[in-house]
């Protein structure tokens, strides 16, 4: 197995929506997911976007992405980069891509002088705990995390 990871590029858009709806799958949040690939396109490869992905490949063959943004932090005045979504192929997992993919983010963010790496796991998907917890990642357990979307949202903003 040969791994390599990648900017992704709007070429990968198709190949971003099929790894973004399988995670949702393994999630069983299928019927979450509203981007299209066109969406996917504008969001994440326009002169605006404000997100990125790289792609985790296998002697050339896509087998994995990552999602991430740049977050803020007042408290150590230094941007931290945000992990969005992390998935692997169920036939690549436990071969390195996944951890290869936040190795490759974590050197992004001290080359970048970010001051943390953060993402969230669903509390009940353990063997992901475990494997981050397997690097020496910690569990938040003083924040909850709050969200507005869909009508909430848009009735917040327009109060």
């Amino acid at each position: 197995m040969t791994l390599s990871i990648r900017p992704a590029t709007a070429e990968d858009a198709g190949i971003v929506h099929q790894f973004i709806t399988e995670l949702a799958i393994f999630e069983k949040a299928e019927d979450e997911v509203e981007a299209s690939v066109d969406d996917i396109k504008k969001s994440l490869f326009s002169t605006t976007a404000t997100a990125h992905c790289i792609i985790c490949e296998n002697d050339g063959i896509p087998i994995g992405f990552a999602v991430y943004f740049y977050n803020y932090s007042t408290w150590q005045g230094k941007n931290g980069v945000y992990l969005e979504d992390l998935y692997v192929t169920p036939d690549a997992r436990g071969k390195g891509a996944g951890k290869a993919l936040l190795k490759h983010l974590a050197k992004h963010a001290v080359d970048n002088d970010c001051g943390r790496f953060e993402w969230s796991v669903l509390d009940w998907n353990q063997p992901a705990i475990d494997f981050y917890e397997s690097f020496g990642a910690k569990a938040k357990s003083e924040w909850l995390g709050y969200r507005l979307s869909g009508e909430e949202l848009k009735t917040f903003a327009a109060s």
